[in-house]
């Protein structure tokens, strides 16, 4: 499943710049769709789980990286 999720690079990008970036990335993916979201604001491990709750998508899964974090987030309808 992973395999076919594109990757966005985030990195160097701080609040709020990786949620409105993300969102308009996401608006332009079929539903389903997934996407890696690659960060290191240090904000972003609330801001994306809330920005997928408020918007409908799922968090599939989260990872801690060098220096950030990396989401998988799947398109909501």
């Amino acid at each position: 499943m992973t395999s076919e999720a594109e990757i966005y690079d985030l990195k160097g990008l701080n609040c709020p710049l990786p949620v409105l970036k993300a969102r308009k990335r996401l608006a332009g993916m079929a539903p389903g769709s997934l996407l890696w979201l690659e960060t290191t604001d240090p904000l972003a491990v609330i801001d994306i789980p809330a920005f997928c709750t408020e918007n409908g998508h799922r968090l599939v899964e989260t990872q801690p990286q060098s220096g950030g974090h990396r989401f998988l987030v799947e398109r909501g309808a």
